[in-house]
């Protein structure tokens, strides 16, 4: 059995039939160990990092950085019996080929023998077999047969040698144009260029149909300099993005309604929570109460955590709510997912909230955390953004856009105040969801978000 053995790209799941190649982690070279990481690699999911599959010597990388490798590829060659001394290299062993003994031309001749018996195959190997002949010039006698040509006899002192005159050059630009003058009083009316046009009169000359036909010619359009352009390759995770992304837009009939609500008091509510000691070591912001407020209005709702099955004409509904939070990345928008979070706790969640939005912002986020959610949340507020339109994830029946927490006047308790208020935005699929439906779960949403210590009392 060979002691170089040749790891190719695993299949890393979730029907991925392709990687990017990121940084590898090792050279030619190394010494590696079992299971220890060598490459990096990003999928259509997220970027990952491989372990060896041997212990060994690394012999070769057959793929730079930033190249796609399909799976089952060979990546990388590792000698797993490194103590055993060199390897022949195959390459030196079929460079060597013995010429033959009969017919052999002089040594260095492409085809014959070179130096060391090998026999000299590339073009351009050796000096050349034949010698160089130059090319009688026109208009001359041929050579003689000793190739040379005797010089003409010098002419007489009184001999006048005529040679014949040069003729300076005229600059295209600067040559006059045959026009009559209101010929050129009507191109300078009309902005045209004579030098540019060929002119159709006598000796050339421009006309004035010359000018009117360049007036109504199409005028060329504008040249984009491609050297200030950008581009930037569609691939991994903006791929697969992209082509979900077209796959819901045009599959599941979206609707989107909105719903302006004051949340002044879920503001003072996480106020308090970060008071607390339990939460004392957490990052908590207005999103683990919107995600509350999503699981609880689930539980009323049940139907918009479900799926439409287009292969057996059913709806799915999901009797477990993984919680997508989209989330943006240097590749790409991503939207892994906290998975049963209807049964975490309020400082589970928080945990939960946390530890998936550091892995995103890593790039480390493995496919299973995106794989199998059923609902999902955008944090569009994040960028001072006051909602929007979200499209569904694939798969999925509804996702909710939380905007961004301004203070505005607001009428409370019959007066004009300044209060926090924010704009939610909910997409579904029109296919399950109807608009009573949509309707009712996201005025739950709102509802906790305006008065959460109440309805923690009331609905759990």
């Amino acid at each position: 059995m060979s002691r170089i053995k040749e790891f190719t790209l695993p299949d890393l799941g979730e029907g991925l039939t392709e990687g990017e190649i990121l940084a590898w982690l090792v050279k030619v070279g190394d010494t590696i160990e079992l299971n220890q990481p060598i490459v990096e690699v990003e999928t259509a999911k997220a970027a990952v990092e491989i372990p060896a599959k041997w212990a060994g010597v690394v012999t070769r990388i057959f793929h730079e950085a930033g190249t796609t490798v399909e799976v089952g590829s060979p990546i990388v060659a590792i000698d797993t019996d490194p103590s055993a001394g060199p390897v022949p290299s195959a390459e030196s062993l079929a460079a060597v080929e013995i010429a033959p003994a009969e017919g052999a031309v002089e040594p260095g001749l492409i085809g014959g023998p070179a130096p060391g018996g090998r026999t000299a195959v590339l073009v351009g190997y050796g000096p050349k077999t034949t010698t160089a002949k130059r090319r009688p010039r026109l208009g001359t006698p041929s050579e003689s047969p000793a190739n040379v040509v005797s010089p003409p006899p010098p002419a007489a002192a009184a001999d006048v040698v005529a040679s014949p005159p040069v003729r300076p050059e005229v600059p295209v630009a600067s040559a006059r144009v045959l026009a009559k003058p209101p010929v050129r009083k009507l191109a300078r009316d009309l902005g045209v260029d004579l030098t540019s046009l060929t002119g159709s009169g006598p000796m050339g000359s421009v006309t004035r149909d010359d000018v009117h036909q360049a007036v109504a010619a199409p005028q060329p359009t504008a040249v984009i300099d491609g050297s200030r352009e950008r581009r930037i390759p569609v691939k991994g995770v903006r791929k697969l993005t992209a082509e979900n992304m077209t796959a819901s837009a045009f599959t599941a009939p979206h609707v989107t309604e909105f719903l302006t609500i004051d949340v002044t008091r879920s503001m003072k509510a996480l106020e308090k929570l970060k008071g607390r000691r339990e939460f004392a070591d957490l990052r908590v912001s207005p999103l683990l109460l919107v995600a509350k407020a999503v699981l609880l209005a689930v539980g009323r709702h049940p139907m918009v955590n479900s799926t439409w099955s287009g292969g057996t004409n059913e709806i799915v509904v999901k009797e477990y709510v993984n919680l997508g939070i989209a989330a943006a990345t240097e590749r790409g928008l991503i939207v892994p997912n906290i998975k049963d979070a209807g049964r975490l706790s309020l400082r589970e969640l928080a945990e939960a909230l946390n530890t998936l939005v550091q892995v995103a912002k890593s790039g480390k986020t493995p496919p299973a955390d995106m794989a199998g959610g059923t609902l999902s949340i955008t944090n569009v507020g994040v960028f001072g953004v006051d909602t929007g339109t979200p499209i569904l994830p694939p798969g999925e029946s509804a996702i909710l856009a939380f905007g961004a927490v301004k203070p505005m006047p607001w009428v409370h308790k019959g007066k004009i105040k300044i209060r926090q208020v924010t704009t939610l935005g909910l997409s579904f699929d029109h296919r399950i969801i109807d608009g009573e439906l949509g309707s009712k779960f996201l005025r739950d949403v709102g509802e906790f978000l305006t008065d959460p210590e109440g309805a923690l009392l009331s609905w759990t």
